[in-house]
């Protein structure tokens, strides 16, 4: 993640259009949006079309607008996407739904900034961004004939995959504390933290969902916690089942991985008489990846960093 953000930092401030890849769930359009704001469109509108809900028959009509009587029951013209989203960014979600028709008129709002709406002749300025979101393999789309091969050149120009939640264990408790202190303050609750153990079970899960799986998970669990701090019991019954052991799956009293990766951190801790560099050098992570952790696991001893 920290590669995409680098990248990420590189391209947002310019006006390249954005292929995002990667699994549903994963924050696409949140990294869509962080595009977005940090961009010089900024101050211009971010409009979000999910090209997969929207029915064919309205697609075009959605995207790009219509004059009266374009179709039976254009009973008056209508704007579409594109001309809202006029100095701003337009997130095209799930791109790989896209019909092949309006994919041609894609192809020419990326090439010539211009497209004409449903029924009209005058064409129209597209002064937009585009960022398209797909968790399809575009390649193989474009072999199979269902993707125009020049579509996918003109959207490939940056592209980023995001990496499924199960591949990045370590950002999951960022992540649980993010959404522990929205959903607290959106439900009232005082919730101060997450239980070690709590914190164990949601990093040796899978995450087929993903973030937004993650996100599900944290709002019951604040919605049914009623303590200071989120325990083991909030959480839904299959992630409080018993304990979880390394590779995810649930078992007895076997420590997991996390378990096994606290008690190693406490002890060099303890061994190099609290010196967190010292002790990042031994354990071979970074100081700030340490510091992380301890956070992560609520330590409470009184640690140097010299």
């Amino acid at each position: 993640m920290q590669e995409i953000f680098q990248l990420l930092e590189l391209a947002a401030p310019t006006d390249a259009t954005i292929l995002l890849l990667g699994e549903t769930g994963t924050g696409k359009e949140l990294i869509a949006r962080a595009i977005h704001h940090n961009s010089p469109r900024r101050e211009g509108p971010f409009v979000v079309v999910n090209c997969a809900a929207i029915p064919e028959t309205l697609l075009e009509s959605d995207l790009f607008g219509h004059e009266r009587g374009a179709f039976t029951g254009a009973a008056q013209r209508k704007s579409g996407r594109f001309a809202a989203a006029h100095s701003g960014t337009i997130f095209l979600d799930e791109i790989g739904e896209l019909p092949m028709a309006i994919q041609a008129k894609i192809l020419r709002v990326i090439q010539f900034k211009e497209f004409e709406p449903l029924g009209s002749h005058l064409t129209q300025k597209a002064d937009v961004r585009i960022i398209a979101a797909t968790n399809r393999s575009l390649m193989d789309e474009v072999r199979e004939g269902r993707f125009r091969e020049d579509l996918f050149y003109r959207l490939n120009v940056v592209s980023l995959t995001l990496p499924p939640l199960r591949q990045r264990p370590t950002d999951i408790p960022l992540l649980a504390q993010h959404f522990l202190v929205y959903y607290s303050r959106k439900n009232h609750r005082t919730i101060q933290g997450l239980e070690p153990p709590v914190l164990a079970r949601l990093q040796a899960y899978s995450w087929p969902g993903n973030i937004r799986e993650l996100e599900n998970v944290m709002e019951r669990a604040v919605i049914f916690c009623t303590e200071p701090v989120l325990r083991v019991e909030h959480l839904p019954e299959f992630l409080q089942q018993a304990r979880p052991e390394v590779g995810g799956a649930m078992a007895g009293p076997e420590p997991s991985l996390m378990d096994l990766e606290r008690e190693l951190i406490f002890r060099t801790l303890e061994r190099v008489g609290n010196d967190r560099r010292q002790a990042a050098q031994v354990l071979g992570i970074s100081l700030e990846e340490l510091d992380f952790k301890l956070k992560a696991y609520q330590w409470r001893g009184s640690a140097s960093a010299h």
